[in-house]
């Protein structure tokens, strides 16, 4: 499973995860932007099984509607990729009580809803994996970004204690600090910024959806079976 599948990183992390044999449920916030995201997938994977799923991750009721579906149907989960997230620059003279709801609404929230429901699922057939998206916001700060790197931060301690506990049951729970990566995300604060921040970077350009998805797909399977708990960097170097 994989939130905030219709675009960006979770988009190609669907693709990979397809690429690579699995059966991918995309979730997305909405019926038709959803379906859309299946239809382009299955043209770009032939042969590549998907699973659409609309829902607003931060709502609990949805998120159970959600997983009653997907245990319905498949009666097991072996990976989630808490990817869907939401970002709201502003200073934090500026912040208001309804950027706070939306932000920790969707990016801790909405993990912790789904990681209540997929553990159940994990255990049932053994085990598995959780990837969260965290950022390189919520491991360094950036100014304009106190509620964002806030709430990204506290994904990475919701991860540390998860790992804690699910360890035993066979479940791996790790996270993913992405820095500037080329989506439609970074491309809407304009060319001048957007130049800005490739400067900041080591590596000298700004990082490809794909290279979060392969870290992703790395975390999800066998070949990370002995890591847990840990926050990978995937940020060319960035400097903030």
């Amino acid at each position: 499973m994989v939130t905030g599948g219709t675009r960006g990183i979770g988009f190609a992390a669907c693709r990979r995860f397809a690429e690579a044999g699995a059966h991918v449920i995309v979730v997305g916030r909405s019926d038709p932007s959803t379906a859309v995201a299946v239809e382009s997938l299955r043209s770009e994977v032939p042969g590549g099984s998907f699973m659409a799923a609309a829902c607003d991750v931060g709502d609990p009721e949805q998120v159970k509607d959600l997983f009653q579906k997907v245990f319905a149907a498949h009666k097991r989960l072996d990976a989630l990729v808490a990817n869907a997230g939401v970002l709201h620059d502003s200073l934090v003279g500026m912040v208001t009580p309804k950027i706070i709801s939306d932000v920790f609404s969707v990016n801790l929230n909405g993990l912790l809803y789904c990681s209540q429901y997929a553990s159940r699922l994990m255990v049932r057939s053994g085990g598995g994996s959780i990837v969260a998206l965290s950022s390189i916001m919520g491991t360094n700060g950036a100014a304009g970004q106190t509620v964002y790197g806030a709430s990204k931060a506290a994904v990475i301690g919701a991860v540390k204690s998860m790992a804690k506990e699910l360890a035993p049951r066979g479940i791996r729970v790790n996270a993913i600090a992405p820095g500037f990566i080329d989506t439609d995300m970074t491309r809407a604060i304009g060319d001048a910024k957007f130049n800005e921040r490739v400067a900041s970077i080591a590596m000298g350009r700004v990082g490809l959806p794909l290279e979060v998805a392969e870290v992703a797909l790395f975390l999800a399977g066998p070949m990370s079976s002995y890591v847990t708990g840990q926050i990978i960097g995937v940020d060319g170097g960035m400097l903030i």
